[in-house]
Parts: structure tokens; sequence; C-alpha cells
């Protein structure tokens, strides 16, 4: 029992006691009611100053985009004005007007001969329309040129491919007459062929070779049959080399 009067009287000391649990809402208010009275604090002042920036800077970005897009607008519907139009004109217009017709040439009349008689006499002598003979002339001199220009071209010589080529005439032996050598392959001949210089080049242990130039005709004259119609001279000839070719 004691223990209990104890305890008692001790919650009503403390309920009796003056403690202010809850000042820190009480001081909340207060700020808030002071920050009401003389407005916001310089933090919230600048705050809203940045956020007001950021409000007129993104309104003039599509004010002027806005501009933008007004301008395409306007291009595109004239545009389209344009091609309305082209489309109803092209459509009222007939097909064979839509074609450029050829310039017509003026029709040139025939003089009209003034002859006494009767007036009869007069009509036949008039030509309205005029003749065919400007254009039978016309005809006739464009035929000539042609005619003159074949002529000339048949005229002009053909361009004819040569070419120059040097041999290397080889001998059996020393003991070969070369200048016999020298004598059949000259012997050679046919169309289209032109023997040139030559000349004796020795070749070792006393033997010389005919080293002979020549022109050909490439159409007529070929090297195998220059080596084959000289090869044919089996007493004298042992080989036949091309020593050099060129394009003439």
């Amino acid at each position: 029992m004691p223990k209990q009067s104890t305890k008692m009287s001790g919650l009503q000391c403390l309920a009796s006691e003056n403690i202010w649990f809850d000042k820190h809402r009480y001081d909340e208010a207060e700020r808030c009611f002071y920050e009401g009275v003389n407005g916001p604090s310089t933090q919230q002042q600048q705050s809203s100053s940045h956020g007001d920036q950021e409000m007129v800077a993104r309104m003039k970005s599509l004010e002027l985009e806005n501009q933008n897009l007004h301008k395409v607008v306007e291009t595109m519907r004239a545009a389209l004005q344009k091609l309305e139009t082209r489309v109803a004109v092209l459509e009222k217009t007939p097909a064979a007007a839509a074609v450029p017709c050829a310039k017509a040439a003026p029709v040139k009349a025939a003089p009209v001969k003034q002859v006494n008689g009767d007036a009869s006499d007069d009509d036949d002598d008039m030509d309205l329309f005029g003749s065919d003979d400007e254009d039978e002339e016309a005809e006739r001199l464009k035929q000539e040129r042609i005619e003159a220009y074949a002529a000339k071209k048949a005229k002009k010589p053909a361009l004819i491919a040569k070419s120059s080529i040097l041999l290397d005439v080889k001998p059996w032996d020393d003991e070969t007459d070369m200048a016999k050598l020298e004598e059949c392959v000259r012997s050679v001949q046919m169309d289209g062929l032109l023997w040139g210089a030559s000349k004796l080049v020795p070749v070792g242990y006393g033997i010389k070779k005919l080293q002979i130039n020549c022109v050909v005709e490439d159409d007529k004259v070929g090297t195998d049959i220059l080596e084959e119609e000289i090869t044919k001279f089996e007493d004298f000839v042992q080989s036949v080399d091309v020593a050099a070719f060129n394009k003439i």
C-alpha cells in the first residue's frame, strides 16, 4: 500500500509540473507566421526568380518555334495553291492544245505574172500555194554533197599498218659463204616485204651471223612466213631469230 501511494504522488507531481513538451511545434508555427507577414526569405526569392527565368526562356523558345512553324505552313499552303491552279488549268485545256505544235512555216506565194489577156489566163498563171521547186532544189544539193563526200572518202588512201623487223640469220659454221647466205635471204620476195640494210655480227669461234632489217605490211607478211621461207636454204641457214620488232 505505501508503494502505490508513492507512485500516485509522483505522477501527480509530474502532471502539476509546468513542462513544455511541444515547443518545437510552436517555434515552427511562429516562423511560418512571421514569414507570411514579412514575405518569403531570400533563398525562396532566389529560387522563385530562377524558376521565373526558366519559364520566360521556355516561353520565348516556344514562341520562336511557333513562328517557324507558321512560316513552313504558309510556304506549303502557297505551293499547294499553285499546284491546284496548275491542275485546274490542265483539266480545262484540251489534250491537243497541251502539246505545243510546230510553228508552221509561212507559205510564200509565187509571184503573179501579169500577162495581157483574159482574167482566166491570169488565174491559171497564179500559184497561190507555191511550188515544189524549192524542195527539189534542196534535195538535189543534198544529194550532190553526199556524193562529193563519198568520192572524197574513196580517194583518201587507207592507213596501212607496217612493222620494222630485225632478223638474226645464223650459218652452220665459219666456212659458210655469208655473201651467198645474204643473197639467198634477199631472194625471198613477196607482196608487202621490203629488205633493208644488213651487216655481219661476230658470234664466236670465227662464226658471224647476218643481221638484216626489213619492213613488212602487217596484213600481208608475218614473222612466221619469213622464218619459214629463209630456213628453206638449208645448205647455208641454221636458224632465224627475231632480234627486234617495232611498229611503224
